[in-house]
């Protein structure tokens, strides 16, 4: 019964320098030699030149792992897993503004639970998500759950065309993410 056979154990040459709480959840080799993406309990781990070298095993692959939360979009056709990164563009003083990374594609072969865990872990990372039409273009709030930190970590992310700098938006959002604060923090 091909139900009860289990995908096998992660090699050891394709297993990232997991933090001590870290948990392997899913794992698919991808098309690139000797490589995998990982997804644990943090985050997902990405193969290659993504990253810098592992300085305790300078024979391990590089990796790097992207959090759950910081992960904008995942998108899976049934061959290709299509990463989109969120990449922060400037700190203001509650929230991060956030653009979209350069899309990461992984061809898996054998998928296993890696796409169902991928969709669900960052599902999960949203706490609050409301997107804003503004006069020319618009904006998403967001909130997200970060692992070991508490409550929700604020970004936003701007529509194409909307005029990011100009003072009045910069208020506007800022109002617009004081509101969300407000309406997903618990009552006393």
């Amino acid at each position: 019964m091909s139900w009860l056979r289990r995908r096998p154990k992660l090699p050891a040459s394709l297993r990232p320098a997991l933090d001590p709480e870290e948990r392997v959840l899913a794992w698919a080799p991808v098309s690139a030699p000797d490589g995998a993406l990982v997804a644990t309990n943090l985050g997902l781990w990405l193969p290659d030149g993504l990253s810098r070298p592992a300085a305790e095993n300078p024979g391990m692959k590089t990796m790097r792992r992207l959090g759950w939360h910081e992960i904008h979009k995942a998108a899976w056709s049934g061959r290709e897993l299509r990463i989109t990164p969120a990449e922060v563009a400037e700190v203001r003083d509650d929230y991060a503004v956030l653009v979209d990374g350069p899309v990461v594609g992984f061809l898996l072969l054998e998928p296993g639970d890696l796409p169902e865990q991928v969709r669900a872990r960052v599902t999960k990372s949203v706490g609050y998500t409301a997107h804003h039409p503004l006069n020319t273009g618009g904006v998403r709030v967001v909130g997200r759950r970060v692992p070991g930190h508490d409550g929700l970590s604020w970004a936003v992310r701007y529509d194409s065309g909307t005029p990011v700098t100009l003072s009045a938006v910069v208020e506007l959002t800022g109002e617009l993410v004081s509101a969300a604060q407000g309406a997903a923090s618990p009552s006393d």
